[in-house]
């Protein structure tokens, strides 16, 4: 069957006609985004009017008007210069976090051993397994089909990282003392849903983005108790927080025991993330 060519430019405009996302900046970077994907071609290439052969994105871009995001239509997210698969099973990796690899890397860590708490797709335990070739890297997480997404990432990228399935809230973690542990755990309250968009409300795993109203700091808590028996006797945790909460996530480290304890912010200048160290 003899397939339809069409022209680059007129393509590009069709899929930004059809997006009725409402922003423009939006519709433009998702019509570049679905371009490179599925023609692999770039702006200048499609601004060249190139003969390209024509591919249907109707069920496509029609996931995408109902508020899909991106990420999980084309099976991918970019952190930290890979592009790791992604689904509604895992949160889709932020820039923000990237910070908290960058902040890990700054340590000069000799041979690492460390531990992601709450790994999501593993970008974190991934790349820092990469960056860092001496590291040990362990990763867990409360769900069994995140932790596939995060297997078959490590897979993926050739990394050495040991997965297991615990809820870190509740369980004991069967591991010899690490030096550092890594987490982007779930801290936005409940009563912030109202303010987020739809594409992360309808869409991203709850139990990855929310805590109670009344319990904000509930997964610090956690690793502010647990890290002392977690932790070599220097160790190290470092953790993305609610930028509402750095003043507090400090205090709370300061008053159980560790030094060290830093907040961090971001590009925007929102407290961002918070490292400590276990006293010995």
């Amino acid at each position: 069957m003899k397939t339809k060519s069409a022209n680059s430019k007129t393509v590009f405009q069709g899929i930004k006609t059809t997006l009725t996302l409402g922003d423009a900046d939006e519709v433009l970077a998702i019509a570049v985004a679905l371009m490179e994907k599925y023609y692999g071609l770039t702006l200048t290439d499609i601004l060249s009017e190139k003969e390209i052969e024509f591919q249907d994105l109707t069920p496509i871009l029609a996931r995408l008007n109902q508020y899909e995001p991106l990420q999980y239509v084309m099976g991918e997210a970019e952190f930290f210069g890979r592009k790791f698969n992604v689904n509604p099973s895992v949160l889709i990796p932020r820039p923000e976090t990237e910070l908290l690899v960058r902040e890990v890397l700054k340590m000069k860590l000799n041979s690492p051993r460390l531990l992601d708490i709450g790994t999501g797709s593993g970008c974190i335990a991934i790349t820092l397994s990469l960056e860092i070739p001496s590291s040990t890297a362990y990763a867990i997480d409360l769900s069994e089909k995140t932790l596939e997404t995060a297997k078959a990432n490590s897979s993926k990228f050739g990394a050495r990282v040991i997965f297991y399935q615990n809820d870190f809230l509740n369980d004991t973690i069967p591991l010899e003392p690490v030096d550092l542990i890594v987490s982007n755990p779930p801290y936005v309250r409940n009563s912030e849903k109202e303010l987020m968009k739809s594409n992360v409300l309808n869409f991203e795993p709850h139990q990855a983005l929310f805590v109670p109203n009344d319990d904000p700091l509930l997964f610090y808590k956690a690793m502010a108790s647990k890290g002392k028996a977690l932790l070599k006797s220097t160790g190290k945790i470092i953790m993305e927080i609610n930028e509402k909460f750095g003043a507090d996530v400090k205090c709370l480290f300061e008053s159980s025991g560790f030094t060290e304890v830093k907040v961090i912010k971001d590009l925007n200048n929102k407290d961002r993330v918070v490292t400590a160290q276990k006293s010995s």
